[in-house]
């Protein structure tokens, strides 16, 4: 599972490899452009919801969750969100003892979800939640997930995204994120939006926005503050965690790890 740090504890190692230049230099770089956003509203989220993916699809809001064994009150799910109560319509239980749950896609009909450390998916019908098929993969984790309409989109906690084959599970290519030319690591939830690859990155509040064509980040959003309203409200919230697109109404929704609420907000994108 990740691991629950706290800021100022946390001492965050993950190599790349010796040519690569990574975030973690003293050399100036030059800014990314931040993205201004409007926040348009909320709505409640289950605080028991150890958020790693999150999507719309037909009206509907999915989430998966993932179980730290310190957090006894998660589990490793994939639902439907009420978005009048927050709380989960759970449609797959993965045995914590075995698997924790991470990011998700849905395409042609079909939901796909990956596990921690186990190198391994699961592909299921999107109508009735049975699992259709187990897949494995090479990275040494799985992390987040989403789709361009034609292939999946995984990420793993490296600055290395992985583009899968949705019906043969082969990787078709790897893309290196940079932000200025360096290395962009720790990238977490994904979702794709109008072109582009919008990614948090773990133990922030920082959203970036990836070309897909290059591998480049082109802007990014500070979502600081919505981060200190959920501690407002709920003061165990952990880091945010979970980028939310509804294609038909052109509305964002980002929320975090046991976050009381999910955020509407509006941007240029």
């Amino acid at each position: 599972m990740k691991k629950i740090l706290f800021p100022a504890l946390a001492v965050i190692l993950f190599s790349c490899n010796n040519t690569e230049k990574t975030s973690n230099t003293s050399e100036t770089k030059a800014s990314t452009a931040t993205i201004a956003y409007k926040l348009v509203g909320s709505f409640p989220h289950d605080t028991t919801a150890f958020t790693e993916g999150f999507l719309i699809h037909d009206n509907q809001l999915f989430e998966s969750t993932g179980s730290p064994d310190e957090l006894s009150q998660t589990a490793s799910t994939i639902g439907i969100v009420d978005k009048q109560t927050g709380k989960i319509d759970k449609k797959v239980t993965l045995n914590k003892a075995q698997y924790f749950g991470e990011g998700i896609a849905i395409l042609n009909d079909k939901i796909y979800q990956l596990t921690y450390k186990s190198k391994v998916g699961f592909v299921y019908d999107l109508k009735s939640f049975k699992k259709i098929k187990e897949f494995s993969f090479n990275n040494a984790e799985g992390w987040g997930l989403t789709t361009d309409g034609k292939a999946l989109i995984m990420s793993d906690g490296t600055y290395n995204l992985t583009y899968l084959d949705p019906n043969s599970l082969s990787v078709i290519k790897t893309l290196p994120v940079r932000e200025n030319g360096y290395a962009k690591e720790l990238i977490n939830e994904l979702e794709y939006i109008n072109g582009y690859i919008y990614a948090n990155i773990w133990q922030t509040n920082e959203i970036i926005k990836i070309d897909p064509a290059t591998g480049n980040v082109v802007a990014k959003l500070d979502l600081g503050p919505l981060k200190a309203d959920a501690l407002t409200t709920y003061p165990k919230s952990l880091e945010m965690n979970g980028i939310a697109y509804d294609s038909v109404t052109n509305k964002v929704y980002v929320t975090g790890k046991m976050w009381p609420k999910v955020y509407e907000i509006d941007f240029a994108h």
